[in-house]
């Protein structure tokens, strides 16, 4: 196995930790429509490294990438978070577990980067784990949206009968 050099590993426990603390701020505020859609929406803007050839991948790469994320990755995801309604607002539980699923997948994206930075350039790599990435995050902001409207939805009806 050929390590990545160190930078590319102090970058990536730099993200990891990035992750952890936001991650732990964002349980003790109310979850809104806009704090689920916005990271996902925000991270397309990341598909426009694919300008530049350097980091362009085959399409059948990129297609089970993103299925890799969508369908296996964001399980852990999604099974480690949950919404909750706490009076009028809509919050997310916090779970012990996530934590553990963010190092879990940190240290599977590191094992992978030692494999791929073999066959990929540097660019490449980078481009297909931002997409597997963005495959895992749409799936776990979906499950989110859909558990809010139908929190939400529960407390409208509950105003409406009140």
């Amino acid at each position: 196995m050929v390590l990545p050099p160190i930078s590319s590993v102090l970058a990536s426990l730099a993200g990891l930790v990035a992750v952890t603390v936001w991650r732990l701020r964002e349980s003790k505020r109310a979850v809104t429509l806009k704090k689920i859609v916005i990271p996902p929406l925000g991270m397309a803007t990341g598909f426009s490294m694919f300008i530049v050839p350097a980091f362009r991948v085959p399409w059948a790469w990129a297609a089970a990438a993103f299925l890799i994320g969508l369908v296996a990755l964001s399980i852990p995801l999604v099974m480690t978070t949950r919404l909750e309604r706490q009076g009028d607002a809509i919050m997310m539980r916090r779970s012990n577990a996530f934590l553990a699923v963010l190092f879990g997948l940190a240290a599977v994206r590191f094992l992978a980067h030692g494999y791929f930075d073999t066959v990929l350039t540097v660019q490449q790599s980078a481009g297909i784990f931002f997409i597997l990435a963005f495959g895992m995050i749409v799936r776990w902001r979906g499950k989110m949206l859909v558990d809010y409207r139908g929190l939400a939805a529960v407390g409208a009806e509950e105003v409406a009968q009140g």
